[in-house]
């Protein structure tokens, strides 16, 4: 090799945007027409969005109750601009603070029945900074595998704050690999067991009773994300607490706004001394621009409405139900699901794409989930279901589902 050809081998080594360069599996999807990702919504119309000039249904929206777009809702977002204006131009820790979050913060605790709750910027941002605030040198961090990206992000926080963070994953929802990861655990040392309450993949509920008897064999404290079960699951929407009929299920309680609030941010809640901990150890919060305000008038009209209007759960809840029931008779998998969240179970990534292609076609939005989002070899279409759901819009759905199915040879479908 030349010194020429070694210089050109060692700047291209050297060049930290070589991975950039090297990425083509993007740009090739799009030359396929698969490719799903970044698509622009030109407007919503209920559980209907116009996207390259078409109505689609949308069944792959978090939206969950359709209260982003209530009137109540934006009606609310819009006075808080007025008197507020867009931006608090500033963290909590210091000019950030306005009395809507203080005010929402009391009904949030109130809520999901603790002493005090902390709002952060995005719900990402909650786990970021509450778990990395709390897990310290030497501490014991437990985590269901399927635990969402931001768990596992605040976890690595942690680890890199401090040298001694002990991280353990045991497999999903499974007691057996729980148990066995806590009983080796030294009893006299500091552990935190982080779980969702409702897995944003797989749809599925944690069995919080049994976590609870076992975090309190072990001296674990419990920390649920519910960013996928408030307004979801619960008589009144309340959560897996109130699924499983005992609020004192976990010690701290976490929620996004993103979901069924119809907003963007985030609480956590527990212990008053806790809380306070947390407020001045969070980076995620302590260095962030705080929750605006218009998204906090959101939030709280959305409470509101969560609160003095139980049917939209409920409604919610027999659309579900009735989607997963149709999802498997046309013979999907649908894996372990018990809620809105409804995976079409497919595993291979290229058939994946290629569903998710005729249903968009065919005017139905989802959306392709692969690897690292989900485990290898267990691609998936995410269906997801919203109270504003009409029947003929549920029908539609299965309608083109099962024809899709047919046409792309995933099933053996009639």
């Amino acid at each position: 090799m030349s010194t020429a050809e070694l210089q050109d081998t060692t700047t291209h080594n050297a060049d930290i945007f070589r991975k950039a360069f090297a990425f083509n599996d993007a740009a090739e999807a799009r030359n396929n027409g698969l490719y799903p990702y970044f698509r622009p919504i030109e407007a919503y119309a209920g559980a209907r969005v116009i996207v390259e000039g078409r109505e689609l249904i949308m069944a792959g929206s978090n939206n969950y109750l359709g209260l982003s777009l209530d009137p109540r809702v934006k009606e609310a977002a819009e006075n808080a601009i007025r008197h507020y204006g867009t931006s608090c131009s500033g963290s909590r820790f210091m000019n950030g603070t306005l009395l809507l979050h203080e005010e929402l913060e009391a009904r949030l605790a109130a809520f999901v029945r603790k002493p005090a709750a902390l709002c952060f910027t995005t719900g990402y941002q909650t786990n970021l900074g509450a778990i990395s605030a709390l897990v310290g040198d030497g501490d014991h961090v437990i985590t269901d595998k399927l635990n969402h990206a931001s768990i596992v992000d605040g976890i690595f926080l942690a680890s890199g704050i401090h040298r001694r963070v002990h991280v353990h994953r045991y497999k999903h929802n499974n007691l057996a690999s729980l148990r066995e990861t806590l009983e080796a655990i030294p009893a006299d040392e500091p552990k935190l067991l982080v779980t969702d309450g409702v897995f944003s993949m797989e749809g599925d509920i944690a069995d919080i009773p049994s976590l609870r008897e076992l975090a309190d064999r072990h001296h674990v404290r419990i920390y649920l994300d519910e960013a996928h079960a408030i307004g979801v699951v619960g008589d009144t929407g309340h959560g897996t607490l109130e699924h499983h009929g005992n609020p004192d299920l976990a010690d701290l309680v976490m929620c996004t706004f993103s979901k069924s609030f119809g907003s963007i941010g985030g609480f956590v809640a527990g212990d008053t001394q806790v809380i306070d901990y947390i407020r001045h150890f969070a980076r995620s919060l302590i260095f962030s621009a705080s929750m605006p305000p218009s998204n906090l008038a959101a939030a709280m009209k959305a409470l509101d409405i969560i609160e003095q209007e139980p049917d939209r759960v409920r409604r919610l809840q027999e659309i579900s139900e009735r989607m997963r029931e149709g999802f498997r008779s046309i013979g999907f998998d649908i894996g372990t699901s018990e809620t809105a969240i409804v995976p079409l179970i497919i595993g291979d990534n290229q058939k994946t794409f290629l569903f998710w292609k005729y249903l968009f076609e065919h005017g139905v939005y989802v959306n392709p989930v692969i690897s690292p989002a989900v485990p290898p070899n267990r691609a998936l279409i995410r269906t997801s279901f919203m109270a504003i759901h009409t029947d003929e819009d549920l029908d539609r759905i299965l309608e083109v589902a099962h024809a899709g199915a047919a046409a792309t040879g995933l099933l053996d479908t009639p």
